[in-house]
């Protein structure tokens, strides 16, 4: 894993965008089209602003396949992940190709179809968050580290409905709904590369936990320092926490790690 904390977030965007428009173009040039996987959130806005604003990236040539979604919420509810990649991503870009996650189906059937899609070719590269909880997409400690399955029904748990609330998508923790279909870690983890965006002094502890401490279900987003081609960008105010010797240890010339192994 590379750590590369940037100033300020909007800084820090513009070096993710610049890093992810490369990567697809890779990709492209590689094998023809790039299958990516898109997070939403608070977090991904300047990122996902910056990205599809480049004229660089063949859009056309893309894949996009969502991270995760609520069950039970409408499309048209402000806080609809499906809203989210339709308003932010499709709608400013000339991307054709998608694989979006119906919340409002059957989620069983849901997770089959989309799993289905998203285990037939490798993905080429992934977008990611950390949750103030730790969580990646939406796995809440303690994430399941086993499972094959490409896509799970999850419980959320209280400080992650909390998160959604604080962010101004719902306007009580009782409107947050209590389940979402997400990506399993194990799937996230099998891209070939992950780009990982974490501005706001809100996710100063997870960023630290995930770099510092043990490589733990109880902390989800640790998984990805067993993945041999992260990239983790941080403005000040997420990487507040960290001492110089992490910043050392995750710089530059830490290369790739260990490949993701089984439990």
């Amino acid at each position: 894993m590379i750590v590369r904390p940037s100033a300020t977030r909007q800084a820090m965007a513009r070096a993710a965008s610049v890093h992810a428009a490369a990567a697809i173009q890779r990709a492209i040039a590689s094998y023809g089209r790039a299958r990516i996987i898109v997070a939403t959130g608070a977090s991904q806005i300047e990122f996902l602003e910056d990205l599809t604003a480049n004229p660089q990236v063949d859009w056309p040539r893309v894949t996009l396949f969502h991270l995760d979604e609520y069950v039970g919420l409408p499309i048209d509810h402000p806080a609809s992940f499906r809203r989210y990649i339709l308003d932010r991503v499709i709608g400013k870009t000339s991307l054709q190709d998608c694989v979006l996650l119906d919340g409002e189906g059957d989620a069983r059937e849901v997770c089959r179809r989309a799993g289905s899609a998203v285990s037939a070719a490798p993905i080429d590269v992934a977008f990611v968050g950390i949750g103030e909880n730790g969580h990646l997409a939406f796995n809440d400690p303690p994430a399941d580290f086993d499972t094959d399955d490409p896509y799970l029904v999850v419980q959320l748990d209280d400080a992650c409905r909390r998160q959604q609330v604080g962010e101004g998508w719902f306007e009580s923790v009782s409107d947050v709904p209590q389940s979402a279909i997400s990506m399993s870690i194990r799937q996230i983890l099998k891209s070939r590369e992950i780009i990982c965006v974490v501005p706001d002094a809100r996710k100063a502890a997870p960023v630290k936990a995930t770099l510092e401490g043990p490589i733990t279900p109880d902390v989800p987003a640790t998984a990805l320092r067993e993945h041999p081609n992260v990239t983790m960008y941080l403005d000040s105010a997420s990487a507040a926490m960290l001492g110089p010797d992490t910043l050392r240890t995750f710089g530059e010339a830490a290369g790739p790690r260990s490949a993701f192994r089984s439990r």
